[in-house]
């Protein structure tokens, strides 16, 4: 499952992460509204847990502008603030459930859990795009049964790319949301795991290609376009 933590205490971030990633989540954390609205509208997360109070944009701001942008993914709303006014707030923005801090951790797993599944009611198990198919949970690359394994960061940015199939995915979004906004990660470190998803598409026999627009970013099409 991939999770987006947007969360403006570091603390709290850090620990909600480590919590997350013991549970075998992929998890990305940033700290404000507006950084996380940029990654929320990616819609490659399966689950975002959503502070209310953060700078730039609140969380109330960001729900909306979700909504409002057609992403339906799940989200977790937290406040410290306990005012039935801004449960209600939330929940009319598009939030789909809601706890109060401080709270306890194995409850917010059981919510995250159940929120997962609110998707059609079933998990999301794997991406398509032409003949390719991406296992979410064991990051296996797939045609007609034929599969590769796919390294961690591989795999970040092959489902950046899959969830954003009609789109140009630029670099520096592929940097912030895969190597994290306060990485020293550069170019040529995004165009090596291009390099490799490359190879491996082809290995696969694949129609699908990453193509490439200069200056720009990369983005998916097939043999035939």
């Amino acid at each position: 499952m991939q999770v987006l933590i947007v969360e403006d205490e570091v603390s709290l971030a850090e620990s909600l992460k480590q919590i997350m990633t013991e549970q075998k989540y992929n998890v990305d954390v940033v700290h404000d509204g507006a950084d996380g609205l940029d990654y929320a509208m990616s819609g490659m997360y399966d689950v975002i847990i959503l502070d209310v109070m953060l700078p730039k944009m609140d969380g109330f701001e960001v729900v909306r502008a979700l909504r409002g942008g057609k992403v339906a993914t799940p989200v977790l709303l937290l406040t410290a603030r306990e005012g039935v006014s801004d449960k209600v707030t939330g929940l009319d923005c598009g939030a789909d459930d809601y706890m109060t801090k401080p709270f306890d951790t194995v409850e917010l797993l059981a919510r995250v859990r159940a929120l997962s599944r609110r998707q059609g009611d079933v998990i999301l198990e794997e991406l398509t795009f032409s003949d390719l198919t991406l296992n979410l949970s064991t990051h296996a690359l797939s045609r007609s049964g034929k599969s590769v394994h796919l390294g961690h960061k591989e795999y970040q940015v092959l489902r950046l790319l899959m969830s954003n199939p009609k789109q140009v995915v630029p670099k520096d979004d592929i940097i912030s949301k895969v190597w994290g906004s306060d990485s020293e990660a550069e170019d040529n470190n995004v165009e090596v795991y291009i390099s490799f998803l490359r190879k491996k598409i082809a290995f696969l026999g694949s129609c699908v290609n990453i193509g490439t627009v200069r200056k720009v970013g990369y983005h998916l099409q097939t043999d035939e376009m």
